[in-house]
């Protein structure tokens, strides 16, 4: 595969670069360099900066007011923003729900609710996993009943990321019970947030942040115009999006990231101490996870490359989940082995969860190293588990 860039796209990169070194809030990079975990105002002050730019959509079309950037820009913008240690686009509204929408909505829709979230003055959330339907999910039961004019939502959505601060969300709600198949029957809804009969349900995770929700309907009155596309085919709209989701879950350029973070941070010595880097048996185990990384990056690069023929993610996105979350666990681990005992925890009190001052590989870099691996177990479950993704490239990809 040729990945040599020509004198374009290295000015091109030259320009994202500069980007993240100019014009990107710096005091937003400073949080993501300590591992602070970034407020509502500061993910929608960056998501601006970007559109300000014109880059408020990577993956848009240009028709919608995307950057109609080619493969190979899309694989240098992400390169350049995990090497800023940027903050990655919330997925839900530019990569999820707006494809769905300017795919498969009406034009009503499409001028209604593309512009807000090209700008990000409207945050979406993600309603599809329920108690019962995770990976299963065409056993959901949440129900969306017709009366006139609206549909009546009753049921409730899990492991909602971020819903506290959401103004919209999408969810895959069951419109028709008398159906052959349990796929059938389901259909994609854009809901107000604000609607009388939501309420949010905070769930705290083991690294001590309120990262997602339960999000409750009761008797929650839809207008018949948020139903997106036709009836009853919601299923076939959520295989897409999940598809496009799949694909970004491999965090390729991140990884990337964090593993040539490690690598450095091995060849300063702490204390005194003999430095990482001379544990040749440790080393083994970062260049291991670099050969696989390569091996990634040009699977998703062959990706992209589809997409850009004009092809939706197809089922070969399951591989890039897979390959791409089990690598992020394993660099995980190797960023806790390195920190060793400097990265267990303390409980200060019930929620909030920090670490010694020395929780440190070299001097002035904190690792945090237990909170990213704690989170972090739960990318091989969302999205679809890695189980459940091993038997569609089986069944999808292999034929068998």
């Amino acid at each position: 595969m040729n990945v040599s860039f020509t004198d374009e796209e290295l000015a091109f990169r030259a320009e994202v670069r500069s980007f993240f070194e100019n014009d990107f809030p710096q005091d937003i990079l400073e949080k993501q360099n300590l591992s602070i975990p970034l407020s509502r105002d500061d993910t929608v002050r960056w998501h601006k900066a970007a559109f300000q730019r014109g880059w408020g959509a990577p993956n848009w079309p240009q028709e919608y007011g995307g950057t109609g950037w080619s493969t190979v820009q899309k694989y240098i913008f992400a390169d350049e923003q995990a090497r800023a240690n940027a903050p990655a686009y919330l997925p839900f509204g530019v990569s999820m729900v707006g494809p769905i929408i300017y795919s498969f909505g009406n034009d009503a829709q499409k001028q209604r609710f593309l512009p807000d979230i090209l700008e990000f003055n409207t945050w979406w959330c993600q309603g599809y996993s329920e108690t019962g339907a995770g990976s299963d999910l065409a056993s959901l039961k949440t129900r969306a009943d017709l009366d006139g004019d609206h549909f009546v939502v009753n049921g409730s959505k899990t492991w909602t990321t971020l819903a506290q601060y959401a103004d919209w969300i999408f969810c895959l709600v069951r419109t028709n019970s008398d159906v052959a198949r349990r796929q059938e029957g389901i259909s994609f809804l854009l809901i107000d947030m604000n609607t009388p009969g939501i309420s949010v349900k905070p769930i705290v995770l083991l690294d001590g942040e309120h990262e997602v929700n339960e999000v409750h309907f009761d008797n929650v009155r839809v207008p018949t115009e948020n139903l997106v596309g036709e009836e009853g085919k919601g299923w076939t709209y959520g295989k897409v999006l999940l598809q496009h989701e799949r694909t970004g879950i491999a965090g390729v350029a991140g990884s990337k990231y964090a593993l040539s973070r490690l690598r450095t941070q091995t060849g300063t010595a702490v204390r005194g101490a003999e430095p990482l880097a001379s544990n040749r048996i440790f080393m083994r185990k970062i260049a291991a996870a670099e050969v696989e990384l390569k091996a990634l990056e040009y699977t998703e690069l062959r990706t992209l490359a589809s997409v850009a023929s004009g092809k939706a993610p197809g089922p070969e996105s399951s591989i890039l989940k897979v390959a791409g979350t089990e690598l992020r666990q394993q660099i995980d681990a190797l960023c806790l082995e390195a920190a060793g005992y400097y990265a267990l925890p303390y409980v200060r009190d019930q929620y909030v969860v920090d670490f010694p001052d020395a929780d440190r590989i070299g001097e002035g870099d904190e690792t945090h190293s237990s909170l990213r691996y704690f989170n972090d177990r739960k990318v091989s479950i969302f999205g679809g588990s890695n189980e459940i993704q091993k038997n569609i490239i089986a069944k999808h990809v292999l034929g068998l």
